[in-house]
């Protein structure tokens, strides 16, 4: 026997009969599982959603932020495909056959990996051409494959504990059939798992957990000072000299605002002849133990009288009442404009009703902002209305975002906000600010709803490019006037639950100037674009976005202007507001 009979020679193997191939070529002609594998028609569902996510929106994204809403729209589309296919499984008895379904999937393999990487490519460019058109350099960092990892792992993450909760509930009712008839206990198992699902959500995932970890950051900063903020040297100012109010109680922003104040020195060289210190009255939601009170409100009210009486802000010309947002911020490109237009013969006082970021401030305690700024409104107006007319400043209010709803919420109407002020300057007042609605809701038929003309402009008026919005319409300008600096694309401004299964009017031709054509409305995908739009607002330049820039100097003119005041001044303040580096 020779020695190649004793061990026969093994047949050649070509690489297409290895295991690893032959698995392979097995899943390309069945490309599926029976067992634990995802609906097709939701999965279809899912990257259409996935796709309609990529669309442009009102401000430039980065990429994970494309990831994170991307994932969460294609989990949504999933889970309303999962529906989909059930019921139609129910009333439909009719079943693809193997080979059907084998296509089927065959084309979804093909067809939605390379359909996902064109539209993450093409996505890129439509970012860039919306940086262009809202003044922001073309460039921009897009990765297209961490974009289609972030979402694909994010829907997982939310696919798996959608079947967790699942698999828990078809548990529980499988226990309670065996004490109880099948229909009452599958109504009452998917009963808990709902109660079980919304408790976890609400009081575990949210309360405990999202809203005490961002109110346990937020009170460590309200305790904090900002670097070059310092006790103002001013008796007129709140922590001054005299005041009622401790420099050390006046929270993080309370400090930011009574310690930038502009000094008389610095208002005499630019307005050039001699200037008053300006009153700056700030009254934080924690008061001291002398002046609390059951109704803190009232008793924040109170205070705050007390003290713009110390101060002598009632024999100023021009006082004004800032609604805060979340955090008791106030402006100082809205603060600064009016101080400098009046040489410092200005009063402002504000109330911080809350510490918390504004967002949080919205979901738990929004019906504050309203409350605290009235009882602070009617404070002041009681004190005015106590002296003899000639003897009062004018009243003016005023608020950016979540101060501007403290502020609208403040009043019934659009009618009594003029009867009761001597105006108002409103920035980016979010969507569901009354007042807002109201105009909206009434504006002169054919005007934007980014832009509305609300009875012809007589005295409310909206501006983004507030140097020519506001000498439109050319009717006369009746006082006391509105201005409300609006940007077309603020998605504080338009973002509301609507936008789940409704196209909003700011959609609707004409599009606003600083809206791209490319923008479009998909169920459920446009509420969480500008959900995330909101997240990166302040990342472009004014006017776009929630940035406003210098244009409280133009507002601040057109409500309120000095004797004498020309257009020439409104252009050098803005210039100087616009230039100089914003104190905090």
């Amino acid at each position: 026997m020779t020695s190649t009979d004793r061990h026969p020679t093994a047949p050649d193997r070509s690489p297409g009969d290895t295991p690893r191939a032959a698995r392979l070529l097995a899943f390309a002609r069945r490309p599926y599982t029976d067992r634990h594998w995802p609906d097709l028609v939701a999965l279809c569902a899912g990257t259409l959603f996935f796709w309609a996510s990529l669309s442009p929106s009102l401000v430039p994204r980065p990429w994970y932020l494309q990831g994170l809403v991307g994932g969460i729209t294609a989990a949504i589309g999933y889970a309303l495909g999962a529906m989909l296919s059930w019921l139609v499984r129910l009333v439909v008895p009719w079943r693809p056959s193997a080979r059907t379904r084998a296509r089927l999937w065959q084309g979804y393999w093909v067809l939605a990996p390379a359909g996902s990487v064109w539209l993450i490519s093409e996505s890129a460019r439509l970012q860039r051409e919306l940086r262009v058109l809202q003044g922001l350099p073309p460039s921009l960092t897009w990765h297209t494959p961490m974009i289609a990892l972030f979402a694909l792992l994010l829907w997982l993450a939310l696919l798996l504990i959608a079947r967790g909760v699942r698999l828990g509930g078809r548990k529980l009712i499988r226990l309670l059939g065996r004490l109880l008839p099948r229909p009452l206990a599958f109504g009452l198992g998917a009963l808990i798992t709902a109660l079980c699902v919304l408790v976890g959500v609400r009081d575990i995932v949210f309360d405990r957990g999202i809203v005490d970890i961002a109110d346990r950051i937020a009170e460590a900063t309200n305790r904090d000072t900002k670097d070059n903020i310092h006790r103002p040297a001013s008796p007129a100012v709140s922590g001054g000299p005299g005041s009622l109010i401790r420099w050390e109680d006046l929270g993080y922003q309370g400090r930011n605002f009574t310690g930038s104040v502009p000094s008389r020195d610095a208002l005499t060289a630019w307005t050039g002849r001699p200037a008053h210190d300006p009153v700056r009255v700030y009254i934080p939601s924690a008061l001291p133990a002398a002046f609390e009170d059951e109704r803190p409100f009232d008793a924040q009210a109170r205070l705050a009288v007390r003290e713009l009486r110390r101060t002598g802000a009632f024999d100023r010309a021009v006082l004004a009442v800032a609604g805060t947002t979340g955090t008791g911020w106030v402006n100082p490109n809205v603060a600064e404009p009016l101080e400098y237009m009046y040489g410092g013969d200005t009063a402002i006082v504000a109330v911080q009703y809350s510490y918390l970021p504004s967002w949080v401030s919205f979901l738990v305690d929004k019906e504050k902002a309203g409350q605290a700024t009235r009882a602070l409104l009617d404070a002041v107006r009681a004190e005015l209305d106590a002296r003899p007319a000639g003897h009062r400043p004018k009243l003016v209010v005023t608020g950016e975002s979540l101060g501007a709803y403290a502020v609208e919420a403040s009043f019934d109407s659009a009618d009594e906000l003029l009867a009761a002020t001597d105006g108002a300057l409103l920035l980016g007042a979010p969507n569901f600010s009354p007042i807002s609605e109201e105009i909206r809701r009434d504006r002169d038929q054919g005007s934007p709803v980014w832009r509305p003309q609300y009875q012809g402009g007589a005295h409310y008026r909206f501006a983004q490019f507030p140097r020519t919005d506001l000498a439109r319409p050319p009717a006369r300008w009746e006082f006391p006037r509105a201005v409300y600096l609006q940007n077309a694309s603020d998605p504080v401004v338009w973002w509301s639950p609507d936008l789940l299964l409704e196209r909003p009017a700011w959609l609707h031709e004409p599009l606003g100037p600083d809206i791209t054509p490319a923008i479009d409305w998909f169920p459920f995908v446009a509420f969480w674009q500008t959900s995330v739009d909101m997240a990166v607002s302040y990342g472009v330049q004014a006017p776009h976005g929630h940035r406003y820039g210098a244009g409280a100097a133009d507002g601040w003119a057109a409500v309120v202007p000095p004797p004498g005041w020309t257009p020439t001044d409104t252009d050098r303040l803005r210039a100087f507001i616009g230039h100089r580096k914003a104190a905090y």
